[in-house]
């Protein structure tokens, strides 16, 4: 047996280091939550001014221009949707961030949004967020598993800013980085940031979001199983949104002109598409018209396909913003779409539709089934656990965050290369092993 002596050493060891990480996490909390609500305030104002003039969104082409110009010349690595880039400091640079991606993110995310650019304000509050962790970590030499458990604390502060469901957001920061694997090792020190920037938003003037799902299903048996073949399909949406998304940016890369200058080509692309399919609830963030999606609202059925659309010629030609907030308004615009088809209730559906997809193209199911029932009640989550669950099985490898680490495949029916960076892995095959061992 151990000895007295020895336990008590642990034990001082262990209290020393959660004291540690609730100094240190409520100071990131109040730090990225008071920076990143300010951050989101400046965004409404400005796009609640240019919405007021009719073609605002004429100025696209010239927005995207100014936004990749800007990233060219100051900050490279503010390009692109920023979870991922978040997730690359702690992976692969041990929470290693430039501080200077703050200031331009900050900008060129304005930009993007305020003249239509379909975008959200999660992806850059998680990369503001970490870099503003990574900074602190820097200037106070802290060695790099410390560094690196620092930013997941910005990347939870940053994106409960956004959110507002400050345990899913804790989790998503811990369970983002890999695919098979949640970083215990952070999770209380996400926790208390997470809260802490939660509280700081509410005192600035945030509102949480909060969806009442009234409808409770007659047969649950019933209920059970429409949801299930509603999960494959969202997991099969998530597939063909995250090859768009990838195809685009390829696409965009092939055109071999001036980057900035791929921003103007998508700029009117997109005023194109709105036009052609009279889709301009598409344009911008569209967290209002998420709300009456979840709200029970019906809306065109090819919603979806419209925002995916926008999304990714914003993303793919140089508009800078986050990817998740899109992907909830294509989750919930589907579900909505999927309600009205089968006859079935249309706040259920989208607010089922909202989550699974989050959790398809991100790979995030624990904290996606969390976010669930803090938005939308534990009726309406439990059903959407269930789509979560299957979507997450049918998605397969694929991610909209290429710098997430592949752990452990999600099947062991497939071979596949582990401990590498989704967009590095090349192939994957059928496991030729008879006998697989759990570990």
């Amino acid at each position: 047996m151990r000895s007295l002596k020895k336990i008590s050493t642990e034990e001082s060891i262990f209290i020393a280091s959660a004291l540690k990480w609730t100094f240190l996490s409520i100071l990131i909390g109040l730090l990225v939550g008071s920076f990143t609500t300010l951050f989101i305030k400046i965004i409404v104002i400005g796009a609640d001014f240019t919405s007021k003039f009719k073609f605002y969104y004429f100025f696209l082409p010239a927005a995207f221009f100014l936004s990749s110009f800007i990233i060219l010349k100051l900050a490279p690595d503010a390009k692109g949707h920023g979870t991922e880039k978040a997730i690359e400091s702690v992976n692969k640079n041990n929470g290693n961030m430039n501080i200077v991606v703050v200031p331009v993110k900050l900008l060129t995310t304005f930009i993007t949004i305020i003249f239509g650019g379909s975008v959200g304000l999660e992806g850059p509050a998680t990369q503001i967020g970490g870099a503003i962790s990574s900074f602190i970590g820097q200037i106070t030499k802290m060695n790099a598993m410390d560094k690196r458990r620092l930013v997941v604390c910005g990347i939870s502060a940053g994106f409960v800013s956004v959110f507002n469901a400050p345990v899913g957001a804790a989790i998503f920061a811990c369970e983002v980085l890999y695919i098979g694997k949640i970083s215990y090792i952070a999770l209380l020190p996400s926790l208390i940031s997470s809260f802490v920037s939660y509280y700081v938003g509410l005192y600035m003037g945030n509102k949480p979001l909060i969806f009442t799902i009234k409808y409770v299903p007659n047969n649950q048996v019933t209920a059970f199983l429409e949801v299930f073949v509603f999960g494959i399909a969202i997991g099969f949406l998530a597939i063909l949104f995250i090859k768009l998304i990838k195809y685009v940016e390829k696409g965009f890369k092939k055109i071999k002109i001036y980057a900035p200058l791929r921003g103007i080509i998508g700029g009117i692309l997109i005023i194109a598409t709105i036009y052609m399919f009279n889709s301009f609830q598409s344009l911008g963030i569209g967290d209002g018209t998420i709300n009456r999606i979840v709200s029970g609202e019906k809306f065109n059925n090819f919603l979806f396909i419209n925002k995916a659309l926008v999304t990714a010629f914003t993303l793919g030609s140089g508009g800078s913003g986050g990817i998740l907030t899109p992907m909830l308004f294509i989750g919930s615009s589907f579900g909505n779409a999927w309600a009205q088809i089968t006859g079935s209730n249309v706040a259920f559906y989208s607010a089922i539709g909202m989550a699974s997809f989050l959790a398809a193209c991100s790979n995030v199911p624990i904290s996606s089934i969390i976010i669930a029932m803090e938005l939308f009640g534990n009726q309406a989550g439990i059903y959407a656990a269930i789509a979560i669950g299957i979507s997450y099985i049918i998605v397969g490898h694929e991610s909209i965050y290429p710098t997430q680490v592949l752990v452990y495949s999600k099947t062991p029916s497939v071979s596949i290369d582990t401990d590498m960076e989704i967009g590095d892995i090349k192939e994957q095959k059928i496991s030729e092993k008879k006998h697989i061992m759990w570990k």
